[in-house]
């Protein structure tokens, strides 16, 4: 096996984050879809000392010591399963174990893991920030903040459907993941889940990153589109990827206390340069919903295909494939409707709100609104793509909805959100918002919202109304 000659065609910029606004960060990075490197916001995170030793080095002691007893995912990375490496589910103390006994082993013969190899293991996927709420090991950056994916699952379940519901409730719940993985531990070519964004911080150690963008994305798949090179740095068969050579990389090196954030749809592989702990988010918002929206579509069709052939025989045909659509992508089509109608509910609600407080000027408060008024245009024009793939056969009523207790802290953390981002004062109350929407009436005779079709009309009524 040999290496490739990669053609590096740059590297990630490199931005200080304190000298960085909000507007700014969206305006070059988030509605560019562009990739940044961070740095100056991890300084007062607890992570940044409990994790760390004074020489810089992960603090598995504290690990074990303190999260122990927490069951994480486990990679080897020298063993491929399909697409990814072979994982094993061990306790954080025996994870630690393992990575201490081969780093003081200097001898030929290294003590085997759960894979039967001498390989360094990745922990990966770690629910460290759901599975221990009171200790607040970091602060998600400004910049990241809007984050409907995580909000939404903080308090919703994502699949609707009974017969597919999550038995872990730590495994389901969030995409907010910590890594820690020895020097030579890597992470193989991949987009991320949902083709979402995704930021990963360095507590300690040091990455090395290389990242394609979107418009080179079929380069590094099969002549089908079906399969993708798993390893960049490997020998890749000209034959069945005859596009791979083509493909020209962004390189970047990440430091401790740096943090990188991943674009939409950007394919990348990543190596440990030095053992490292890192703290990763996935997550969407109004910027990046066609992203989902286009991947949930593609799989779609993908799982019809695969069972085409039994179509005829099927008592429900389409209900098999919109199982099949929630287990291998995180989400089916009635899912990701009820997520839309929830957060454009919740972003009508702000709207609706903002117009009453600035009544007296009759103004707008310039950033907030604009904010609001993005994500409303940007759900509207995604439940009108959403419109050709017919109806999820759901209704969600409107009223009921907005006055679901649950509802309401997603409104008040949407709320939170923005007063932080744009601007900062005193956040309103629950009691304040449930009376607000007693108020509220957008959909006139029609109490509830059955397709994309309706919702795309409520958002364009509410936008007409709030707005004129």
């Amino acid at each position: 096996m040999g290496f490739e000659l990669l053609n590096i065609g740059g590297r990630v910029e490199k931005v200080n984050g304190k000298n960085l606004t909000y507007a700014e960060f969206a305006e070059r990075f988030l509605s560019k879809n562009k990739p940044v490197l961070l740095t100056g916001l991890m300084v007062d995170w607890r992570a940044s000392k409990d994790w760390v030793l004074d020489d810089g080095r992960p603090n598995l002691p504290f690990f074990s010591s303190h999260f122990g007893d927490s069951k994480v995912q486990v990679a080897d990375c020298s063993s491929r399963e399909f697409s990814d490496q072979r994982r094993t589910e061990l306790l954080v103390s025996e994870f630690i174990d393992h990575w201490v006994s081969v780093q003081d082993d200097d001898s030929d013969h290294k003590p085997s893991n759960e894979f039967g190899c001498k390989s360094p293991l990745y922990l990966k996927d770690w629910h460290f920030k759901k599975e221990y709420q009171d200790y607040i090991a970091y602060t998600t950056p400004l910049f990241f903040s809007d984050d409907w994916l995580n909000m939404y699952l903080d308090k919703f379940r994502m699949h609707t459907d009974p017969d597919y519901q999550e038995k872990d409730e730590i495994v389901c719940s969030d995409y907010r993941f910590v890594y820690m993985g020895a020097k030579g531990t890597w992470t193989p070519l991949h987009a991320d889940v949902f083709r979402s964004y995704s930021w990963s911080a360095n507590v300690c150690g040091k990455k090395l990153w290389y990242l394609l963008p979107p418009s080179q994305s079929h380069l590094v798949f099969d002549r089908n589109m079906k399969t993708s090179v798993y390893d960049i740095l490997e020998e890749t068969d000209q034959v069945k990827f005859p596009g791979f050579k083509e493909a020209i990389w962004l390189e970047c090196t990440q430091a401790q206390g740096e943090i990188i954030f991943v674009p939409s749809g950007w394919y990348h592989q990543v190596h440990n340069l030095e053992d490292t702990i890192s703290i990763n988010h996935n997550w969407f918002n109004a910027y990046n919903l066609c992203w989902v929206w286009d991947l949930l579509l593609r799989d779609y069709k993908e799982a019809k295909e695969y069972i085409e052939d039994i179509k005829d025989i099927c008592d429900d045909f389409e209900g098999l494939c919109q199982r099949n659509l929630a287990a291998n992508t995180g989400m089916n089509y009635q899912d990701f409707f009820i997520f839309m109608v929830r957060l454009s509910f919740g972003n009508l609600v702000l709207l609706y709100q903002l117009v009453k407080e600035n009544e007296t000027s009759g103004e707008l408060s310039m950033h907030k609104g604009r904010q609001i008024i993005l994500n409303l245009e940007s759900a509207r024009d995604i439940a009108m793509k959403m419109m050709k793939a017919g109806s999820p056969g759901l209704l969600v009523n409107f009223k009921e909805t907005i006055e679901d207790p649950t509802f309401v802290r997603l409104c008040l953390d949407l709320e939170r959100i923005y007063l932080m981002i744009h601007e900062p004062r005193r956040e309103q109350t629950t009691e304040d918002l449930t009376r607000d929407l007693v108020d509220l009436d957008l959909l006139d005779s029609s109490a509830f919202v059955g397709s994309p079709e309706d919702l795309a009309n409520l958002i364009y009524k509410g936008l007409r109304k709030l707005t004129k």
